[in-house]
């Protein structure tokens, strides 16, 4: 036998022992797998590399889905919006999953829950789903379970050869809008300049400004009680007592009547640059109480926000019930919200207009949907926050294409000029263009892979770690069932 044929033998396109009709068999099924081409002639002489090559370049490269096990958990984390981690789910048939811990939470979040998936079948989503949602919880102590989430769903994805959106029941559109903050300027000029770039280079179509009461704490008499809490009224560093950890209404700052004035004249700037054309939506505004919320919300009533954000707490249910009904703005909270349970009470009683779960925080792409649809049967729609990687943006691109009652997705990174290099697609698409990302129609999974290179240059300086073994998190070592 040549060499060729010796791999024929052993591969069992050659058995010399099996009956005629059987080889005629096979040799049919060889023959249309190389495109008709005969085992005789110049194949059975090639060399070996291009023979492997020309019987297997139509081969599916996916995976035997009943005998995946998951084999290790891995992570790096890159310097994105502060810190943001990226973890790695392999398995026995060498592919594996991506997913990610919410920007600015731990990766330990994800770590721990290695050893309860260990030797699982990744396709089983949404048992080990339930089986890791106990340790999740609300804002960044959800990233965990969601990164894992997501990493599944890459998974089972790549295993079965299809799109993540099409696991989630199908898609409802090819492209997802997506939303953009407006950009700061030190004038008025170069702000405008920035706004004709997102509009017109970016094609961005929906945009969100941030207006804060700290806008206007350096202007006499606009606001009450404030200097008690210091200069600044940073919203994200402190101490437990201080401004930035006191919920709103537990401040006792008020906005006076030139305070409001001040802030509605910002937002009229911007809406003079803007137009009424394109949906503006507002956030950050600060912490104070239900009732200066309110006055806030009626007096910039007539610059159509297209929602307020995140007004008082998330918690406070029916204080949201109180602001809805007071005003004509939508209003939206909900990017801290872990699970369809914390959406419900929300929901329920129309206390939001629109819900805005941030899919690494509320339970992953198949949660997620549940929170859309939940949310649809109540006649209410849904935005989504993201600030993270192209990996979990590409989670909330499959979850927003198969929810319904979607309306547009947070991009956070538009002026990074190195954001969208970290991955490259599958299918050959760019990620987004023109305002709109672009769903994978084919590719399977997530749809993305990872550039190493280019990773490895926006590691976190305190961890250049890439995804290398963590045998340290193999062991299992409580019972973790919650009722007895």
């Amino acid at each position: 036998m040549t060499p060729s044929q010796k791999f024929l033998k052993r591969i069992g396109l050659i058995d010399p022992v099996v009956s005629a009709p059987e080889v005629n068999s096979r040799r049919s099924f060889f023959k249309s797998a190389i495109g008709g081409i005969s085992l005789g002639g110049a194949l059975m002489h090639s060399p070996i590399e291009q023979l492997i090559e020309r019987t297997t370049h139509k081969v599916p490269r996916y995976s035997s889905p009943s005998d995946l096990k998951i084999t290790d958990m891995r992570y790096c984390i890159i310097q994105n919006v502060g810190r943001t981690p990226i973890i790695r789910i392999d398995t026995n048939q060498g592919i594996y999953g991506l997913g990610e811990v919410r920007d600015g939470a731990d990766e330990r979040y994800a770590l721990m829950l290695k050893s309860r998936i260990l030797g699982q079948n990744p396709c089983n989503v949404e048992m080990l789903f339930k089986t890791i949602k106990q340790f999740g919880g609300d804002a960044r102590q959800g990233g965990g379970v969601c990164a894992v989430e997501m990493a599944l769903w890459d998974l089972c994805g790549k295993a079965y050869n299809v799109p993540a959106w099409q696991l989630l029941g199908g898609r409802y559109r090819d492209t997802v809008r997506m939303y953009a903050d407006t950009p700061e300027a030190p004038t008025l000029d170069e702000f405008k300049a920035k706004i004709k770039h997102r509009l017109e280079v970016q094609g961005m179509t929906w945009l969100k400004m941030d207006i804060s009461i700290g806008e206007v704490k350096d202007i006499p008499g606009a606001l009450n009680n404030n200097k008690f809490w210091g200069k600044n009224l940073g919203q994200w560093n402190g101490g437990y007592m201080d401004y930035a950890n006191t919920k709103h209404p537990f401040t006792a700052i008020q906005i006076t009547d030139k305070g409001l004035d001040e802030m509605a004249k910002i937002i009229s700037e911007v809406r003079d640059v803007v137009g009424y054309e394109i949906p503006l939506s507002s956030d950050h505004y600060g912490h104070f109480d239900l009732n200066n919320a309110i006055r806030f919300g009626k007096k910039v009533e007539p610059y159509r926000l297209a929602w307020l954000e995140d007004m008082v707490p998330w918690q406070y249910t029916d204080q949201y019930k109180t602001i809805s009904d007071a005003l004509e703005t939508p209003i939206l909270t909900g990017e801290d919200i872990y699970l369809l349970k914390g959406f419900k009470p929300l929901i329920d009683i129309h206390a939001v207009d629109i819900i805005h779960p941030d899919l690494a925080t509320s339970g992953g792409l198949l949660e997620t949907k549940r929170i859309g649809d939940y949310a649809e049967e109540h006649g209410v729609a849904m935005a989504m926050h993201f600030a993270g990687s192209p990996v979990s943006f590409m989670a909330n691109v499959h979850c927003a294409a198969a929810t319904q009652n979607f309306l547009a997705l947070e991009h956070h990174s538009l002026d990074s000029p190195w954001w969208d290099t970290l991955v490259k697609t599958t299918d050959g698409r760019k990620l987004f263009e023109k305002g709109f990302a672009n769903v994978p129609l084919t590719a399977p999974g997530l749809g993305i892979e990872l550039v190493e290179e280019e990773i490895k240059k926006h590691l976190l300086p305190s961890d250049k770690s890439y995804f290398v073994p963590t045998p340290e998190w193999d062991d299992k070592r409580s019972h973790d069932r919650p009722w007895s």
